[in-house]
């Protein structure tokens, strides 16, 4: 049957080897003893040439080339006319002996491991040569012979070919993981270098490959998706009529290489998968989602290799492109950052500037020709419209791309023809390069854009064009009448914006210029019709404009506020004056008809009525947000700010009090703002942020607990002052526990947490039931879906424990109580909850309270010296001095139960004991692991050897390890063997167990006391449960 030609390039596996140049011969510890090679036979001169040849192939790769025509020309020596190869012997050779020879290599190669490089050299070498074998037979046969055949020629390369796959097939199915590793890989390498397989062999191969992608062995499954992605090209194409029923496990190939690449937990298995997968529609999904692997270097390879490869980037989705981009731009690794800005300013820009030609290799870094249009084009394809907002990836993308093509920023005309005929994505391209020239910390650049970007007078003038042209559109909009298509105004919005975002980074000390944009600003914010977003840009830059000082702060609160009462007069003026034309008209309809229905006028009266209602509604909200802008824009006094006091109590105020929610909760943000600029105002409306939280809706809590924590980590003394009010803080505490507790509501939970692990960072909030409760929360299987608390979490416990020793005392002192509720709790684990172990705890609450790892140390412990040089001395380990002994503590107390012991003693032996604590201390801790040892707390191996490890770092702290009184082996050691002792940890410890052994040995042999076992041997022995 006709040959199976795969459409895609052959790929050898890459793997780097330390360099060797050992031989197989010179290696006998590589072989695997499970290899049983054939009856060597009598040696012959074709054994010798053939041996020399895969002698030279294994030392090096430079003589590959050589050496693989030499093996040729004995190959064809044998097979097409029999010679005799030894002038003294006069051997005859035929084909059966040349394969025989070859095969009796490739057996000797099975063994070889996988560190050994010259296993990779004579697998590349064998590969090479059956490809040229392969090319020299398929030479020799006519046109004629393969019409007549109709199916792959048999040649004495094909038959060479069959029978090492044969021997191959043979060693996959090994128990020794070297074997099926070697018979696995040059399996996968003579499919990716031969173009045709026969059809037998094809299907035996992929159910031989098929077996070893289940491998327990990453190395295996590896090779194996190797050469299943070679053949899965071709699976589709086959005649499957005459396939025995044992190919039916063989079908879907394709799509079980996809399962592979969705699950397999090797990242190596997924990134060759990746690799040499086809490209197809139905694969592309899969392939493209690799840009979220957990493995760096896969995510790498898609931006850096397939993507490249791919072809034109148009083909992919709107959605696709974006997602791509944003995942890889915002990819936690840099090389991952790195690769998709080349993929963008490179392979993506060469497919719109017009650079497709045939074979180019879209990886390289070659710059094309400066085209405008290109990048025009390239904005378009990413949908700029929608992604160049603040949170849009056009912004990012477009810095990279600014930062890849320097040959572009000379090229860039920003002259007056430019900005009479703006589009989104001409617009766009101005305003990424201004924030990239201004955003560098070299001044070239800046004076660059100087230089292109037009003065301020003449920018205000293009700003108020296209401003006027929005408002223009927006008010034939509004004038049309219902069914009437509107006019699209996106785009023109989107133009505004971008320029006023330039206006913000523009230079104002020239005063006309200035003058010019502060009037055409307030002109701008007293347009009813202006949309929101472009009036927060424009107040955003009238503060700017009128100046950082505190009276351009004053003069900017007028003029806005100046505004805010010209949009509520406008509006209302407009809604009298169509009152005012329906009473006209219904006087006029009134005199020629005289019997209107009674029903008609109250239904009428309603719905004007209504559209009154929502008509206030608007108006309110649009000066509330105008004023909720101005309030983000400004630091100074509430009080001595008399536009913004008149503010508070003709506009904010009243829309507390509303009965209309979206207003009040509008109002609330604004109070909520104020009283960020007045502490006394905060202090008054603090209970009223309470009873929001406490009463409101989900949003309005979210709204209210970030007013809260914006509140006090402003005004901090609030509620941690002496003088503060008890039951407000009382309050404030208690919402920040009830909203932890918020399961059934993840964003509430997730903004409480965030809120409340800021104000703790900060030390506003020092309260020790509180930390609890966040890490009950950190580990509760309740938040396991609630990413955000996760996240939060995970960030803030080591940060505040480690950056003040206060923080870490106060966790010291709840680690014993957070042990018993993190008992409880895994212990009412439902069917299906999971949790992290006990063991995995206690190993974080030692590591949060180890004073080695604060940030900042005790004045004690930091000292100068002469030079005036830093050095900390000695850390003090009080600390966990003080947990040890609240946990013995707990320990010996009669409520303790079994399990709740044997966590906290297992917690005792991974304490840090300094040489310098505090001599008391360490004496009342010694005392306590003394009572500890009598009352008989510790029932099993690990806990007795935890109270021992314990009682040798004190003795060594206290100096005392020869004076301390051995403690007695029938009180301590195990009853039933040495299994599940714990190891010594803890730098120092093995030394100072040692020590105390052998003072244990000298007095027991004094006393003629035989010591049965070794405290050394016992501690050294035993395992930890990782981390």
């Amino acid at each position: 049957m006709p040959g199976r030609v795969s459409t895609r390039t052959s790929t050898a596996s890459r793997v780097s080897h330390k360099a060797s140049i050992q031989t197989l011969a010179s290696r006998k510890s590589t072989i695997s003893p499970t290899i049983v090679v054939p009856e060597e036979g009598p040696t012959s001169s074709l054994r010798a040439q053939i041996c020399n040849a895969f002698s030279d192939a294994q030392k090096s790769a430079a003589g590959h080339r050589k050496l693989l025509v030499e093996l040729r020309k004995i190959q064809e020596a044998c097979c097409y006319e029999p010679t005799w190869l030894g002038n003294p012997s006069r051997q005859e050779f035929n084909e059966d002996d040349f394969n025989v020879e070859i095969v009796r290599c490739v057996i000797r190669l099975m063994g070889v491991k996988r560190s050994e490089a010259v296993g990779d050299r004579i697998v590349r070498f064998l590969g090479s040569f059956l490809r040229h074998a392969n090319e020299k037979d398929a030479a020799l046969i006519t046109e004629s012979e393969i019409e007549d055949t109709q199916s792959l020629s048999e040649t004495a390369s094909t038959r060479l070919t069959s029978h090492i796959l044969t021997i191959l097939l043979q060693f996959l199915a090994s128990k020794e993981k070297t074997v099926r590793y070697r018979a696995t890989q040059l399996i996968a390498h003579i499919i990716n270098s031969l173009d045709s397989i026969d059809d037998e062999y094809f299907h035996l191969l992929k159910m031989g490959l098929l077996k070893r992608v289940r491998d327990k062995e990453p190395m295996v499954r590896v090779q194996a998706v190797l050469g299943l992605g070679r053949l899965a090209g071709n699976d589709d194409n086959g005649d499957h009529e005459n396939a025995d029923s044992d190919d039916d496990d063989a079908n879907g190939l394709l799509e079980k290489l996809l399962e592979v690449l969705q699950n397999d937990p090797s990242a190596d298995v997924r990134r060759s998968l990746l690799l040499n997968l086809p490209l197809t529609p139905g694969t592309l999904p899969y392939l493209l989602e690799r840009a979220r692997d957990l493995d760096p270097a896969t995510r790498r390879a898609l931006y850096s290799r397939l993507l490249p490869a791919l072809g034109d980037f148009r083909h992919l989705s709107l959605s696709m492109r974006e997602k791509l981009l944003r995942w890889g731009l915002r990819d936690r690794d840099g090389n991952v950052r790195k690769a998709t800005a080349r993929l963008f300013h490179d392979s993506w820009f060469e497919d719109c500037a017009g650079r497709q030609l045939a074979g180019e290799d879209y990886a390289t870094e070659e710059s094309v020709a400066p085209s405008i249009d290109g990048v025009l084009e390239l904005l378009e394809r990413i949908d700029v419209l929608n992604s160049g907002g603040e949170d849009g990836i056009a912004s990012e993308a477009m810095e990279k791309f600014w930062g890849g093509r320097p040959d572009y920023h000379d090229s860039i005309s920003l002259q007056d023809p430019f900005w009479h005929h703006l589009s989104p994505e001409s617009v766009f391209l101005a305003r990424s390069f201004n924030d990239y020239c201004r955003q560098q910390p070299t001044g070239k650049l800046e004076t660059l854009i100087e230089e292109k970007m037009p003065e301020v007078t003449k920018f205000a003038f293009f700003l108020q064009r296209y401003t006027n042209s929005l408002v223009e559109c927006i008010r034939r909009n509004h004038s049309k009448y219902e069914g009437d298509e509107e006019e699209d105004t996106v785009e023109q919005e989107f133009i505004v914006e971008q320029l006023l975002h330039i206006a913000k980074t523009l230079d104002y000390s020239d005063e006309v210029g200035r003058r010019k944009m502060f009037v055409l600003l307030r002109e701008t914010l007293a347009i009813p019709q202006l949309p929101d977003e472009i009036a927060k840009l424009s107040v955003e830059v009238l503060r700017d404009v009128c100046g950082v000082e505190s009276a351009g702060e004053r003069d900017f609160c007028g003029v806005v506020l100046e505004a805010v009462a010209e949009v509520h007069d406008a509006i209302a003026v407009d809604e009298s004056m169509a009152n005012n034309e329906d009473e006209s008209f219904h006087s006029a309809h009134s005199e020629f008809s005289d019997s209107t229905p009674i029903k008609a006028k109250v239904s009428r009266s309603a719905e004007e009525d209504e559209a009154k209602a929502i008509r206030e509604i608007m108006i309110n909200m649009k000066c509330l947000h105008m004023a909720q802008c101005m309030l983000q824009n400004i630091e100074g006094d509430l009080q001595q700010n008399v536009h913004l006091v008149s503010m508070l109590n003709n506009l904010v105020v009243p829309a507390v009090r509303s009965h209309e929610a979206p207003i009040r909760e509008q109002g609330l943000l604004c109070l909520g703002l104020c009283c960020l600029l007045d502490k006394t105002l905060a202090d008054e409306n603090l209970t009223l942020f309470v009873h929001c939280f406490t009463k409101g809706h989900d949003a309005l809590q979210v709204t209210a607990i970030h007013i809260l924590a914006d509140t006090l980590t402003t005004h901090p003394s609030l509620i941690s002052s002496a003088t503060a009010d008890a039951a407000l803080r009382k309050s404030v505490l208690k919402i920040f526990a009830k909203g932890m507790k918020a399961d059934h509501t993840p964003n509430v939970q997730a903004a409480v947490t965030i809120a409340l692990c800021k104000l703790m960072l900060t030390s506003v909030i020092q309260d020790e039931d509180l930390l609890k409760q966040t890490v009950i929360c950190y580990f509760d299987p309740a938040t396991k879906d609630n990413a955000g608390v996760r996240q939060t979490l995970s960030y803030f416990l080591p940060v505040y424990c480690h950056s003040r020793r206060e923080n870490m005392e106060r966790m010291a002192s709840v680690a014993g109580g957070v042990l018993h509720l993190i008992v409880d709790l895994s212990e009412e684990l439902e069917e299906g909850e999971e949790m992290v172990g006990v063991n995995t705890v206690v190993n974080m609450l030692v590591d949060w309270t180890d004073a080695r790892k604060l940030v900042v140390q005790d004045e004690a412990a930091i000292s100068w010296d002469e030079v005036g040089k830093k050095e900390v001395k000695a850390i003090s380990g009080d600390i966990h001095l003080d947990l040890a002994g609240s946990l013995l503590e707990r320990v010996i107390s009669p409520g303790c139960s079994k399990e709740d012991k044997k966590v906290l003693i297992a917690m005792l032996g991974k304490l840090y004991i300094a040489t310098n604590s505090k001599k008391e201390k360490l004496q009342s801790t010694d005392e306590l692991v003394v009572e500890a040892i009598g009352h008989g707390v510790a029932q099993d191996a690990p806990s007795r050897n935890a109270l021992k490890k314990l009682r040798t770092a004190l003795s060594k702290a206290l100096g005392e390890v020869g004076k301390v009184k051995p403690i007695s082996e029938d009180t301590l050691a195990p009853a039933g063997g040495d299994d599940g002792l714990t190891t010594v940890e803890e730098q120092g410890v093995a030394e100072s167990v040692m020590a105390y052994e052998e003072d244990v040995r000298m007095e027991d042999v004094e006393n003629g006391v035989e010591v049965q076992d070794s405290l050394l041997e016992e501690l050294l022995d035993d395992e930890d449960d990782d981390l």
